[in-house]
């Protein structure tokens, strides 16, 4: 299962010839992600750092042609996006500033913020993050016999405001194909036992309704 820390946690590095490909990485933002080393353990080994990562959700990002967004507040753009052949054609998606999207990291310490301000202006963020590993996909979890360890700060969380921790059983390579080269790299391919409907699944248009997976809830915190 694909992890997703505090809020909920997900990058393809290659830029690619943009005929004929699904929502490919485009050139305005680069995407860095920020680094989160975790660390797995055993009693014969001790503990030895991962090469880990966080990625936002694909959802999250500037999909587009040329100046013209690929989606609406209602959902894709239809004049961009009237079938996946003629959107994989037409749109890019762009990486993301993580500290604007109210996300950063030091060390082994994650902190999201719910809100974030810009030019006077007060807006709700509410990140959505992946576990990412060192081959650009997704890390899963096998969890059966062992352990999972962690310490949230729950003091600066106010009332009304969730910080979730749990386990989703998304695709490791978040969907990513030949024609859909952005993938996990760039948070795709989410879905939980809510069943929710997204504007992209695996990172092309969601056409076929509600996508459904198995989750676990590891904490769900509401103060």
């Amino acid at each position: 299962m694909a992890s997703r820390y505090a809020y909920k946690y997900s990058l393809a590095a290659l830029v690619f010839s943009r005929l004929a490909l699904a929502q490919t990485p485009g050139t305005q933002t680069a995407e860095v992600h920020p680094k989160l080393p975790t660390y797995k353990c055993t009693t014969s080994g001790g503990c030895v750092q991962q090469d880990t990562s966080v990625v936002l959700d694909f959802g999250y990002r500037y999909i587009h042609d040329g100046a013209t967004s690929c989606t609406t507040s209602s959902g894709v753009n239809t004049s961009l996006c009237p079938n996946q052949a003629t959107c994989s054609a037409n749109c890019q998606v762009e990486g993301v500033n993580y500290a604007s999207a109210g996300v950063s990291t030091s060390g082994n310490a994650l902190t999201m913020y719910q809100y974030q301000t810009a030019n006077g202006k007060t807006s709700s963020v509410s990140p959505r993050i992946y576990l990412l590993g060192p081959d650009g996909n997704y890390v899963m979890m096998q969890l059966n016999g062992q352990e999972l360890r962690f310490d949230v700060d729950l003091s600066t969380l106010p009332c009304g405001e969730n910080g979730a921790l749990y386990l989703s059983e998304m695709s490791a390579t978040g969907g990513r194909t030949s024609s859909a080269p952005a993938g996990a790299a760039y948070g795709a391919g989410y879905c939980d036992a809510q069943c929710p409907r997204e504007t992209w699944r695996n990172g092309t248009i969601d056409a076929a309704g509600p996508y459904c997976c198995n989750e676990m809830d590891v904490c769900i915190n509401l103060p």
